[in-house]
């Protein structure tokens, strides 16, 4: 006989589900006040959806003539959402080492992509390596993020810069999408660099004449399937008049914006996300106070990388200034070969230490706003009936460890599951 639902989790000492209300996004007053449930439990439908939640007395009593594929007893243990990294660059070859050694000797992000560094040296690597050779290693690091917790992620392409390398990334992550569980948020960013022997403009142009129109035909024939667009705005990169063509051009194929500002140079872009309705600018470590109130007014996430501030000794993004203006914050890793971070606890760490975010605004900036900037808030980022079944457990009585011992998640996340399947289980912390 065939069981009716696919997951039960039962008794769990503390239950994060973030929200109760199918809140879009949380603010500063709703991050601070998270939804906890204690002794809880959960129910994922075979669909792999949310049926119930809520005290454990409730839902025995509701379920206790029903079948289950598989139940976990969280006795002593706290159940979270799953994370959600809302910004990575990991489809790449070769990798960055010598650039950290000569960051830590002085030298700064743009003096290094200026001498052929930097972005333009991982685009050689990533250009001459085949199909097959990507899709191993990013799978690999996929599976990394997902043992550290992570069940939806944004993977940008950006390391190709010309279009047939561009596609080569693209095709990568769609493969990854049908063969793997965790969730992927799919970016287009061609506009990652300027190639070598064209400026801005032109390399503006080639992208909104060749590369989006070959990204639509794409997308009308099922082949490949974009979600967002991506251009790094920047001083000595694309100026703020190439970013606003490439992006409109963007949302004129149906793709959401969802770019690189305000992280090296002021240079207004959070305004120009604002004016486009973008539905996420992220970095913003040099963020004006008009982009702050512009990004409030509008509902334009900001996604904050602590790594970045962190490895390239920047200043930190005014996390709190933000908040307490109404910006609607959130997280993510900027996992690339500059910034070789695959843990969202971690990212979440420095969050609060470097950007003093509390825990309780770190872990709604790491589900379910990261959620909302990825356009996927009404299926993921929290633990409420008709959301997706993405959850994981850890090994401890308050779900704030997960934070507070930094470094420390592999010994404390015992499962992570998506849409009720268990997709990791940690058998060395069992029974400790």
């Amino acid at each position: 006989m065939s069981c009716k639902f696919k997951l039960l989790l039962e008794n769990a000492e503390q239950m994060v589900v973030v929200c109760r209300k199918e809140e879009e996004f949380l603010l500063q007053e709703g991050m601070q006040q998270l939804a906890v449930l204690e002794n809880a439990s959960l129910v994922v439908g075979n669909d792999g959806y949310i049926k119930a939640v809520g005290p454990t007395e409730l839902i025995r009593n509701q379920f206790s003539h029903e079948s289950f594929e598989t139940k976990i007893d969280c006795s002593g243990k706290c159940v979270l959402p799953g994370f959600i990294d809302a910004h990575t660059h990991p489809v790449w070859a070769g990798d960055r080492v010598n650039e950290f050694a000569m960051k830590l000797a002085g030298a700064t992000y743009m003096e290094i992509h200026q001498a052929g560094g930097g972005i333009n040296s991982t685009v050689e690597y990533t250009t001459a390596a085949s199909e097959e050779e990507l899709y191993c290693s990013f799978k690999h690091r996929l599976q990394r993020m997902l043992r550290a917790g992570t069940t939806l992620v944004e993977c940008k392409s950006g390391y190709g810069l010309k279009l047939e390398t561009e596609l080569k990334m693209l095709r990568v992550i769609e493969r990854a999408q049908t063969e793997m569980d965790i969730g992927i948020s799919s970016t287009y960013c061609g506009a990652h660099s300027v190639p070598k022997g064209k400026n801005a403009v032109e390399a503006a142009d080639d992208i909104i004449t060749n590369h989006l129109p070959a990204l639509k035909q794409l997308a009308l024939n099922g082949e490949i399937h974009v979600d967002n667009i991506d251009v790094f705005c920047e001083k000595g990169v694309f100026d703020l008049d190439s970013t606003k063509r490439i992006l409109q051009a963007g949302k004129a194929i149906g793709l959401h914006l969802n770019f690189h500002g305000d992280e090296l140079s002021p240079m207004k872009s959070a305004e120009l996300g604002a004016e486009l309705g973008a539905h996420a600018v992220s970095h913003l470590e040099e963020i004006s106070d008009e982009g702050i109130v512009a990004l409030a007014k509008t509902k334009c996430s900001a996604v904050l990388l602590p790594t970045t501030a962190y490895i390239l000794r920047l200043k930190q993004p005014r996390a709190r200034d933000m908040l307490n203006a109404g910006v609607i914050v959130s997280l993510g890793s900027d996992f690339n070969p500059n910034a070789y971070c695959l843990s969202m606890p971690m990212v979440m760490h420095l969050a609060c230490v470097n950007m003093r975010m509390s825990l309780n605004e770190a872990l709604a900036a790491a589900t379910i706003n990261a959620a909302y900037a990825l356009g996927r808030s009404h299926t993921h980022g929290s633990l409420e009936v008709g959301k997706q079944g993405d959850v994981v457990i850890i090994n401890s009585s308050r779900w704030e460890h997960l934070i507070y011992q930094f470094g420390g998640h592999q010994e404390l996340i015992e499962y992570v599951i998506i849409k009720g399947k268990i997709v990791h289980k940690n058998d060395s912390i069992l029974g400790l």
